[in-house]
């Protein structure tokens, strides 16, 4: 089991998937790139729990199929 996050971390990592869906791949230090070049979030740890949650995202829709 991991950490639950927060309703923030999840509703901006949806907003990130719906605007640049495309980018984003299961590979968590590629994803911490984009996040960094696509969105100005100031501190270190949130953006790493943001491209943690992406990143399972990305995974859960590959074994979906979509």
């Amino acid at each position: 089991m991991g950490r639950i996050k927060t309703t923030a971390i999840k509703v901006l990592a949806r907003e990130i998937l719906e605007e640049h869906g495309d980018k984003f791949s299961s590979d968590f230090e590629k994803n911490k790139k984009i996040i960094d070049k696509v969105k100005k979030i100031e501190s270190k740890k949130t953006r790493n729990v943001v491209a943690g949650y992406i990143t399972k995202e990305v995974e859960r829709s590959k074994k979906q199929g979509g």
